[in-house]
Formats: C-alpha cells, structure tokens, sequence
C-alpha cells in the first residue's frame, strides 16, 4: 500500500515537470554570443494555431541572425534570413520586415533555432523537405562551418502549438 502510494505521488509530481529541449548543445558554436532566445510568451508557451508568435533574440555583439523552424511533422522553414542586427535585444518579426509569423498545424511541438555570425553570411541557408533532429542539426552543422568559432553561435527554444 505505501509503495502504491509513493508511486502514485511520484507519478504526479513528475507530471507536473517541465522538460526543456537543448538539442542544439554540442554545436561548434561559442555559445556566448547569443544570450537570449525565446517566444514572447516564454519558452515552452502555448500558442493556438492563427495566433501570432514573436521571437526575442539577445546577443552581446553586432552580428547575423537567421531564424529556422522546425514544424512537429518535420518540415523545416526559414522566418528570416542574414538579418542584421545591433548587440543587444531585437524582436522578430521587426516593423521593416513587414510580416507576422502567425503559427499553423500541425499542432505539437515546434523548435526555432536561431543561428548567429558576426560576419554577414556567403551562403544562404537552405533548407528543403523534412528533417529528424540529426539531419537538421547536420544542416545547421554545416552551414556554420566556414565561420571561425568565437564568431558564432547557435541557440533553441521552443514553444507548443495547439
């Protein structure tokens, strides 16, 4: 009877946890250049779909900023590319971008990488089709190569749509 009760107490209290997804850690990146990546409403919000998300990017230097998600089923979009923007905190979508992200099915959880240069970028990001977590992170990977290490970064976050 106590070890049923202890189970079931555990079982609760572990529901009530928050798991936090960092798949972007062991990237070659310097990891100190962005400082801050979240939805407006925090990481790990719930949004329903048609409503619009913005995205908070804070880093400590002038730089490159380019934004990819990662949709529940896989298919990988860029919401902005190269853009520049000063050290310090820059929302995206800016006013000059002249678009919302307004979120879309599928429903589930959906990842958004910031990728950061301090140098503008030769190559543009490119991503077509669907991805598991390997491939988008060998994409993300490879694209970064070129640069020196102490001149980017790579951050997640994440947020639910419903």
């Amino acid at each position: 009877m106590r070890s049923a009760l202890l189970f079931g107490a555990l079982a609760l209290g572990l529901s009530a946890c928050t798991v936090s997804v960092r798949s972007n850690l062991g990237f070659a990146g310097s990891g100190n250049l962005i400082t801050e990546l979240r939805p407006d409403r925090g990481e790990g919000a719930t949004y329903f779909v048609g409503e619009p998300v913005r995205f908070r990017v804070s880093t400590r230097v002038p730089g490159y900023v380019t934004l990819v998600a990662l949709q529940p089923n896989g298919y990988a979009s860029t919401l902005i590319r190269n853009a520049y923007v000063p050290a310090g905190t820059t929302v995206f979508p800016r006013p000059q971008d002249g678009v919302t992200y307004n979120v879309a099915p599928p429903t589930g959880l959906q990842r958004v990488r910031a990728i950061f240069t301090r140098v503008r970028p030769t190559t543009d990001l490119v991503l077509s089709g669907t991805y598991d977590l390997n491939s988008w992170n060998t994409v993300t990977t490879t694209y970064l190569q070129p640069y020196a290490r102490a001149d980017r970064d790579v951050q997640e976050t994440y947020l639910y749509i419903r």
